[in-house]
């Protein structure tokens, strides 16, 4: 299918979005709300980054702004460069059953819930800030179309 869709001037297939970067001003105070706020687990760490497992298939990365404006070179090839500034948005599937219980643990944890919306298809969307007031949204199925 690939192959015939390039052959006919269309975009081969995506898989879906596999990672999610965002920027943040200083690592250690980030992965102490992603790791104690939000449960994610690190797969990889330093100074310069942190990348978490955030469902199948899925990696939100956390990188130190600034420290990824200059190529890096690892043992296949290189990355490169690439910053970003701004608050940023970004989503978090969850299961329609664990609403309230994530209504609960924001609030133990003292993180504001922002806004919320009951989407028309049944879908319930949390919007809160993490440390570097990125809008953080937790969302059940029934947002779109395909969730």
């Amino acid at each position: 299918m690939a192959a015939e869709a390039v052959a006919n001037g269309a975009a081969p297939p995506l898989s879906g979005v596999l990672e999610t970067g965002l920027y943040v001003d200083d690592i250690a105070r980030a992965r102490a709300f992603y790791e104690g706020v939000l449960g994610l687990k690190p797969m990889v760490a330093d100074e310069r980054f942190c990348a978490y497992n955030a469902g199948p298939a899925s990696v939100l990365l956390l990188f130190k702004r600034g420290y990824t404006r200059t190529p890096v070179e690892v043992p296949g090839g290189t990355i490169p460069p690439h910053d970003g500034q701004g608050s940023l948005h970004y989503a978090l599937a969850i299961p329609g059953a664990a609403l309230e219980a994530w209504i609960g643990h924001l609030e133990r944890a003292g993180v504001p819930v922002e806004g919320r919306v009951d989407w028309k298809n049944g879908g319930v969307s949390l919007y809160f800030r993490d440390p570097d007031r990125h809008l953080v949204e937790l969302a059940t199925p029934g947002l779109w179309p395909n969730y």
